[in-house]
């Protein structure tokens, strides 16, 4: 059996991860301690602007660390409100559409995201996805600790993480299938035997038109 894995953000959804985050600072139990986590976020952003073009890794660990504090009940609890509110209304047209076509193959159809894992599971669930690989925030006593468990799912290590969930589950990845939009997921685009541009940066297309990769569209 073939697998098809799906990047998240810019593919599936007009989100990126910053959306989530923010929807999270913004409920926190009261709005004095929002105005403390907006304010520690902004003090933030510049870092995060520049680690976004150098290490999404690093970008991912600077923006994560904003739920530091915070309950593993008001996370969870919060999460369905998140998925409803932030997510789920900007997916793409016919981004259930295209999950479905590799559903419809018999593919394992996996999301593969540096968002957190408790939403990337409603995602799936709302797909009709056979699993996620995605980011786990670290709880201690049942407090995040704003730190991210080991590996962080971002840039390179994506490609990494695809061939090891291949070789667990006992897919080809000569016969597997990967969408994304950024030039950042080339190394995950590039395990696969059937890559696809979703959506695609201007990198990207460049690249997928030279390689002669699938171009789809669904931003429309």
């Amino acid at each position: 059996m073939a697998a098809s894995y799906f990047d998240v953000d810019g593919t599936l959804v007009r989100t990126n991860l910053v959306h989530p985050t923010v929807f999270y600072m913004l409920n926190q139990p009261t709005p004095l301690h929002s105005l403390a986590k907006i304010g520690r976020g902004l003090l933030k952003a510049p870092w995060m602007a520049l680690a976004e073009l150098q290490d999404r890794r690093l970008f991912n660990e600077l923006l994560f660390s904003s739920f530091s504090g915070m309950s593993e009940d008001r996370l969870l609890g919060l999460a369905e409100e998140t998925f409803d509110t932030v997510i789920k209304p900007n997916l793409y047209p016919g981004a259930r559409d295209l999950v479905q076509c590799s559903l419809d193959k018999g593919h394992d159809v996996v999301i593969v995201s540096g968002a957190l894992d408790f939403l990337m599971e409603l995602l799936a669930d709302h797909l009709g996805a056979t699993g996620i690989i995605a980011n786990h925030l670290e709880i201690k006593d049942r407090f995040a600790t704003g730190k991210l468990e080991r590996p962080v799912v971002a840039g390179p290590e994506k490609a990494r993480l695809v061939r090891e969930h291949a070789r667990e589950r006992g897919h080809d990845l000569d016969e597997c299938f990967a969408y994304s939009d950024s030039y950042s997921d080339v190394p995950m685009l590039s395990v696969v035997g059937h890559p696809a541009a979703v959506n695609p940066d201007r990198k990207l297309s460049l690249l997928a038109n030279a390689y002669h990769w699938p171009i789809i569209r669904l931003a429309a």
